[in-house]
């Protein structure tokens, strides 16, 4: 996942990579990512997690620290819960999307060996309708209205979105951009591959709609 630090034994400092889409179309938002977590030329692991439900009504992707952003989305989650409990509401998407902004914002700046770099694309549902943004390593929030890219890889999906992105796309028609996007890092990003994780946001909810892997055998 983009970024990432991983401190090994002798003391070497490691890097992976990633890429994640975010997809506004006409009656949803699709998210989407790779399946590869690396540690410098090694594939640490072939089935890394990268799109999350956090809850009935929100999901995001990750870019970043691993431990990072493992630790946020775990802090998001029950700080959701625990507002709900003490206002009487659930959060809506814009509200969520600040908490965890402010969470990465501090992040960062937080005195470390190793630095606390992550990158989420939030996207959510509430009686505003379908929302997605952007939270920067830095804490930056943007309000995302087509579509949106992060990771080593992002380049390569940029490229396909910028060409094949047009406004109402349908779901079938975004889901399908989305796995060309992600495709295209897969093909020529080295960080980024061994399949597709894929969630869409509608106003019923957030549902898992793809998790396919790559898998290579050497003997073929």
């Amino acid at each position: 996942m983009s970024s990432e630090v991983i401190k090994m034994d002798s003391g070497e400092m490691l890097k992976t990579g990633t890429t994640t889409v975010g997809i506004v179309c006409k009656d949803a938002i699709i998210l989407a990512a790779d399946k590869r977590a690396t540690a410098g030329y090694l594939i640490a692991d072939k089935k890394a997690k990268k799109v999350h439900k956090i809850n009935d009504d929100m999901a995001l992707t990750i870019a970043g620290s691993v431990s990072d952003t493992q630790l946020l989305i775990k802090l998001v989650k029950a700080e959701l819960k625990l507002k709900k409990f003490r206002v009487g509401r659930a959060t809506n998407v814009k509200e969520a999307a600040n908490l965890l902004s402010g969470m990465v914002y501090g992040n960062i700046r937080k005195m470390s060996m190793m630095p606390g770099i992550s990158h989420f694309l939030f996207a959510g549902r509430d009686k505003s309708g379908l929302s997605l943004y952007d939270i920067f390593p830095d804490g930056s929030l943007t309000d995302i209205d087509d579509f949106v890219s992060s990771g080593s890889g992002s380049v390569f999906a940029y490229g396909v979105l910028e060409t094949l992105y047009k406004k109402d796309l349908s779901v079938d028609e975004a889901i399908q951009l989305a796995v060309k996007s992600v495709n295209a890092a897969l093909q020529r990003d080295i960080a980024s591959g061994n399949g597709i994780s894929m969630i869409k946001v509608t106003s019923e909810g957030v549902e898992e709609i793809m998790s396919k892997e790559v898998i290579i055998n050497l003997n073929d």
